[in-house]
């Protein structure tokens, strides 16, 4: 594990896997998710593919910095947005989270990046493509949406379950990850695995107050169909048909809107990344990449 400082202040938790040589991956997180969720075996396949992977804690989780004491309300910040009123203030948005992922890639000294983002993450891929089109090679959105609430919604029960306090005790914090479930691939769900990354996670950062900022950053950040419906950058956009926390329609609409994107609905993915697809999220994404650079 390596440490960068931004000039923002930010300092981002991160680890490379693979030959630096290599183009550059850099893989972005989801909603309270650390590093350590993206299982190493799925990063080995990606760098079997050619990659130089980079993989870093998002503000506010993990190991990277916290935005201590800023308190904000996101069923305040989504009501003002669904009503179309002024916002209330918010600590950052998603704008602000994508600079984070290209300061990291100004700290390693990489001018462009293909860079793939899961759900909440996703977000801040298809982010950093329209604010920051000139350092993005290609982007893959995996399980992701466009930001309009009307798009994409979670079942009443994948919802009520995300938004659930986390439980402090680490038995109960380990216990309430088997909730997942609802979301989850149903061919392949591994409930071992889900309390294994739930502990690992416990052990190495419990910070349910970051999950409050999270949240109000996507509610705050709007609709992006506008700037994806301008992108001249690549896209590949992966879904899982299981998907309950942010439904497929997230992913049809993404690949709508982008010009020339492509779609890859998985029948046995829900909202995860389970060990038998591996190999398809692997190629698919390395695929994409090296059709990318082909055509460069």
């Amino acid at each position: 594990m390596s440490r960068a400082v931004l000039p923002n202040g930010i300092e981002l938790e991160y680890v490379t896997t693979g030959d630096p040589t290599n183009p550059p991956l850099l893989v972005v997180n989801g909603y309270t998710s650390q590093l350590i969720s993206w299982p190493q075996g799925y990063i080995e396949q990606l760098v079997a593919q050619g990659l130089f992977v980079i993989q870093y804690d998002n503000r506010d989780v993990g190991l990277s910095s916290k935005i201590d004491g800023q308190a904000v309300s996101p069923g305040a910040v989504l009501s003002a947005a669904l009503k179309g009123e002024p916002l209330p203030d918010v600590p950052y948005t998603l704008s602000d989270m994508a600079a984070d992922g290209i300061g990291l890639l100004d700290h390693l000294g990489i001018e462009r990046a293909h860079i793939v983002g899961n759900s909440m993450g996703g977000m801040i891929v298809q982010t950093m493509a329209i604010e920051h089109p000139e350092r993005i090679s290609s982007v893959t959105s995996v399980m992701s949406s466009v930001g309009d609430p009307r798009v994409g919604r979670p079942t009443p029960e994948a919802r009520d379950a995300l938004l659930a306090p986390s439980p402090p005790d680490r038995d109960d914090y380990i216990a309430a990850s088997l909730t997942s479930q609802i979301w989850a691939s149903k061919k392949y769900c591994d409930l071992i695995w889900l309390q294994e990354v739930a502990a690992a996670q416990y052990d190495r950062c419990f910070y349910p107050e970051g999950a409050t900022r999270q949240l109000a950053a996507i509610y705050a950040s709007g609709d992006r169909s506008g700037g994806l419906a301008a992108l001249d950058v690549p896209m590949l956009v992966i879904h899982g048909r299981d998907d309950t926390l942010i439904t497929p329609e997230g992913g049809e609409r993404t690949a709508e809107l982008v010009p020339g994107s492509r779609y890859l609905l998985l029948a046995d993915m829900g909202h995860d990344h389970p060990a038998p697809l591996w190999p398809v999220l692997a190629e698919a994404v390395g695929g994409h990449i090296r059709v990318t650079t082909a055509a460069s």
